[in-house]
């Protein structure tokens, strides 16, 4: 459409103006860098899954490796090899020559010209007759080249080749030791030809200075040409080449199919493990032959049928388990039902009765409506024991849920001495769920709250940010003690196996709170701390299958953060004081150097926790308990707190194991 950008555009726009602002190129650096990488992410994610290629490419690797230095080995020793053999055909031959030029400068010289005795003219012809007596004994094999100190001009003194060769190209070194004594040397060179039909070859330069017929010193060299052998030495390293390709490629192919043979049943059983794992306990390894494999094979499959057994077992002992709750408590019904309307008749007949009769059927009503209650919660967990808990979910608004909650809450928080406070309630708080299963859980909360607060008051904070709403049920009463935090949503499980249940619970409330929580797809979770009270959060999806990233409402609260903050810096200042006390009855002394600064003690922070942990699915649900210091006592709860505030309150992600020292975490 006109008037748009697309989106790199947009990202490169947006990494000019942070390069602007403090930042240059980091944005687009990054994007670049994302771009390389996503090409390469197949590949290295196929490296890291395939053990077959890994173990493969490592052995073409290696073999390139050793086949690379054999050839750097045998290709060294063939050319020294080469070279020795050509040195001493060179020196041998040399030698001839020179002693060939020596007993030519020796013999008498003969006339130039017919009937002339020009002595230079037969000098100059003698150096020419020798070069090409020389050169005729190998044609082609090595060329002659004679040389004088003052060979720059022209006449008897000038250069005498064979063969074209470039007299320049004997090295300069070589002239300056063959010039310094007269023995033999010899240099490696580049023949260059005086005439461009010939390229340039490698040859071997050996030379000596000599006399000529007048008694004057000159050079004389003889020159082999290398090409012959440069030709062998290429053939050995393309032969070297082609058999370490061939070499390479049959060692990547018979690492292949050696580490197949191992890969595959690996490959295999890690299959059939993961379809065990899913719960296809019927599926085994095919085993052939005699070998280790095949004995892990076996191994494996016993192990599988071992575990079919057992898993077999404990399922028809949990199936037979969860049959007789559930015909145990409908079995009971009916008995129960006779005895519940003998124990009415009873009761309102009581006041016929005399004192002890009277409050013996009081007794009996009250035992019995516990019972009920307890048959209702086994029947319940048996439901979700047998997965047939069903979640009957639609848009409800939790404020309405918690007032009724707090008006059936109301008269045994009269006998308490407690006040139920609610904060929060201003907004709406939607989220879709059971009506039903919300209520049981947050009365589970409130009256568990109100029965262990010791008369004190009991806030019940609810908020809704981000897609999570949350109910928090919050008490300044014993609180949880070191230990219990893991215990705390078990069932049967009382804080105190002495404390009479005044209100008649189960020790399954909770642990039905819990699973109506992970029925919703949310967390229930638990904090306190010893004499400073407890906090028991709900948290809610907004919508149905949506996952929970955090809670609006810290798990940990506010009032307890702030009370330890103050008793930690109660502690710092107390330890000044001592010091300063401790230092005061100490002569002044003047320190060599200044004392090295305290620093100060952080303040306690929650942590975040790593993402993908969904606390409902641990066991306890994400309970915690903070251990109090010595002599510290918990602030009481203010009377009174104003309204909330009307911003929407952050999301606060789990918190982890290392918040702080002294606590710990249990589900």
């Amino acid at each position: 459409m006109p008037g748009t950008r697309p989106a790199w555009l947009g990202r490169l726009l947006r990494g000019r103006r942070a390069g602007q602002d403090g930042e240059p190129g980091r944005l687009l650096l990054r994007i670049v860098m994302r771009w390389v990488r996503r090409p390469l992410l197949p590949a290295v994610r196929l490296w890291r899954r395939n053990i077959q290629l890994r173990i493969v490419v490592m052995t073409l690797l290696m073999s390139v490796g050793v086949v690379v230095l054999l050839g750097f080995v045998v290709v060294g020793q063939v050319r020294n090899g080469l070279l020795e053999a050509k040195i001493k055909a060179a020196q041998s031959q040399a030698a001839g020559g020179f002693q060939v030029a020596r007993e030519a400068a020796n013999a008498p010289l003969a006339p130039d010209v017919p009937g002339g005795t020009d002595g230079q003219a037969a000098t100059r012809s003698w150096r020419t007759d020798l070069v090409e007596r020389l050169a005729s004994g190998g044609q082609g094999a090595f060329h002659v080249v004679a040389l004088s100190a003052d060979d720059a001009g022209a006449g008897s003194r000038a250069p005498r080749t064979s063969g074209e060769v470039n007299p320049a190209s004997i090295p300069e070194k070589l002239r300056i030791d063959v010039q310094r004594d007269s023995r033999t040397h010899r240099a490696y060179m580049s023949i260059g030809y005086t005439k461009d039909i010939r390229t340039a070859e490698p040859g071997l330069a050996v030379g000596t200075q000599l006399n000529d017929a007048d008694d004057k010193p000159y050079e004389l060299y003889y020159v082999f040409p290398l090409a012959q052998e440069q030709q062998s030495l290429n053939l050995v390293r393309g032969t070297l080449a082609t058999a370490g390709l061939f070499l390479v490629v049959l060692l990547g192919a018979i690492a292949w199919l050696v580490v197949r043979q191992i890969v595959t049943p690996v490959r295999m059983a890690a299959g059939i493990a993961e379809r065990l794992s899913a719960g296809r306990l019927q599926e085994r390894m095919k085993v052939t032959g005699e070998d280790d494999i095949a004995r892990l094979g076996e191994a494996f499959n016993k192990m599988a049928q071992n575990l079919q057994l057992k898993i077999q077992q404990l399922e028809e002992l949990s199936r037979m388990q969860r049959r007789f709750v559930s015909d145990v408590s409908h079995e009971l019904r009916t008995p129960l039902t006779t005895v519940r309307m003998a124990a009415d008749v009873i009761h309102e007949a009581r006041s016929d009765f005399d004192p002890v009769t009277a409050r013996s059927a009081e007794l009996l009503g009250d035992q019995l409506d516990r019972f009920e209650s307890l048959l209702s919660d086994l029947l319940e967990i048996s439901r979700f024991d047998a997965g047939a808990a069903a979640l009957e979910a639609e848009p409800i608004d939790l404020r309405e849920v918690v007032r009724r909650v707090i008006g059936g809450a109301e008269p045994l928080a009269e006998r308490k001495g407690s006040r139920i406070r609610v904060l929060g309630d201003d907004q709406p708080v939607v989220a879709e769920a059971d009506a039903r299963r919300v209520e049981r859980v947050l009365r589970n909360l409130v009256v568990n709250a109100v029965e262990h607060g010791e008369g004190r008051d009991v806030v019940v904070r609810m908020a809704a940010a981000g897609g999570a709403v949350a109910v928090a049920v919050r008490d300044y009463g014993v609180g949880l003690k070191p230990g219990e935090a893991t215990r705390v949503f078990n069932r049967f499980w009382r804080a105190d196996p002495a404390r009479a249940r005044t209100t008649g619970g189960t020790g399954l409330g909770l642990s039905i709170a819990v699973e109506d929580a992970r029925l919703h797809g949310g967390w229930l979770q638990a904090w306190g701390e010893p004499g400073g009270g407890s906090q028991f959060r709900l948290t809610l999806p907004r919508t149905a299958d949506e996952p929970l990233r955090g809670s609006p409402i810290p798990l940990e609260p506010e009032d307890s953060r702030q009370n330890r903050e103050r008793a930690a810096t109660r502690r710092q200042q107390d330890g000044n004081a001592k010091g300063g006390r401790l230092l005061a009855s100490v002569p002044v002394q003047h320190p060599t150097r200044p004392p090295l600064p305290v620093p100060p003690r952080p303040s306690a922070a929650p942590a975040v926790a790593p993402r993908g942990v969904d606390p409902a699915a641990l066991p306890g649900s994400g309970a915690r308990v903070v251990a109090r210091g010595a002599g510290e006592r918990p602030d009481d709860p203010p009377a009174a707190e104003g309204p909330p505030d009307c911003s929407p309150p952050a999301v606060h992600p789990e918190p982890s194991a290392s918040d702080q020292e002294d606590t710990i975490r249990g589900r």
